[in-house]
């Protein structure tokens, strides 16, 4: 994965960066994976885009946009599930703990410190995070036959 960056310097400058990351690499998402050699577990590839842009309100933010497939056990089955992940986010920097404070009371939007260099890994791994259901499940009528107890 690509080294840390200075997020405010990438909304300046109107940089991204972008890359590949497996989520079986991301130490918050791995336990909750499917076994790799689950037949029909899927790819755990995850592309993702990082930019600097403003936002709506013209404050400084990152588009994070992450596109792949996750491989989850569905809860009702306990089948693998292939679960796709198409997420883009926007997330608001603020510059040190006061701004983030008031910037989280202010706006519904995710907010990220950046007072330091931002990791690009940590971004994507929570992002990944926020997108991945509660309780994972086929869709209705989806699912394979229930194991036996």
């Amino acid at each position: 994965m690509k080294t840390a960056f200075d997020g405010f310097r990438a909304v300046s400058k109107g940089e991204s960066r972008s890359g590949v990351v497996h989520a079986r690499d991301l130490p918050r998402i791995a336990d909750r994976l499917a076994d790799a050699d689950e037949a029909g577990a899927a790819d755990d590839e995850i592309r993702w885009e990082i930019g600097g842009v403003r936002s709506a309100e013209g404050r400084p933010a990152l588009t994070i946009a992450l596109d792949g497939h996750v491989p989850l056990v569905c809860q009702r089955c306990m089948q693998p599930l292939d679960w796709p992940v198409e997420q883009v986010s926007e997330v608001l920097l603020a510059r040190d703990e006061t701004e983030l404070a008031a910037l989280d009371e202010a706006s519904e939007q995710e907010v990220v410190l950046a007072d330091a260099l931002l990791d690009p890994r940590v971004l994507v791994e929570d992002e990944l995070l926020l997108t991945l259901p509660f309780v994972p499940r086929h869709a209705d009528g989806a699912c394979a036959e229930a194991p036996e107890a």
